[in-house]
């Protein structure tokens, strides 16, 4: 008897030291500089630690080390993805936060007095030169920005994750 007890209190104890209250991570408000390039500070070189630190609400990241070279913190729910390997940040239709200038929705021909002339273009993205690399601008079918992609990199370097 005295054995099933002890194996009780044992289960119990182990069952309650298991149970710890774990606070869900709560990040900042997210604010993109589009023209500086940069997301509170932080920029598309900023480094794996860097970004956890700064938005611990992350859902996945896959590091530098990993099978896959598209290494980075993702935030789905945010539309929001830092890929830190290929040193970019990319906003998605869906993003839940401020952008400076407010582009996402932007028609393509408002563009110029933004953004002046882009440097490549095709059927459903421009690129621009930014000074902290490229900015890379993608249009639904209206013409309209549905995605944005902010590159440390210039145009003839960028390599990006599908």
């Amino acid at each position: 008897m005295k054995t099933f007890l002890l194996i009780v209190a044992f289960s119990i104890s182990t069952y309650m030291a298991n149970a710890q209250l774990n606070a869900t991570p709560v990040c900042p408000p997210f604010t993109v500089d589009i023209l500086a390039g940069s997301v509170n500070e932080l920029v598309p070189k900023s480094a794996i630690i860097e970004v956890k630190t700064k938005f611990p609400c992350f859902s996945s990241i896959i590091e530098k080390d990993s099978i896959t070279v598209c290494a980075g913190v993702f935030y789905p729910e945010k539309s929001i993805n830092f890929y830190t390997g290929r040193q970019y940040i990319e906003i998605g239709e869906n993003f839940k936060g401020k952008l400076t200038p407010a582009l996402m929705g932007a028609s393509r021909s408002s563009l110029f007095g933004i953004l002046g002339h882009p440097k490549l273009k095709d059927a459903a993205w421009d690129a621009f030169q930014m000074g902290y690399g490229t900015l890379i601008l993608y249009y639904n079918a209206a013409g309209k920005i549905n995605k944005i992609q902010m590159c440390s990199k210039g145009t003839d370097a960028i390599k990006l994750c599908q």
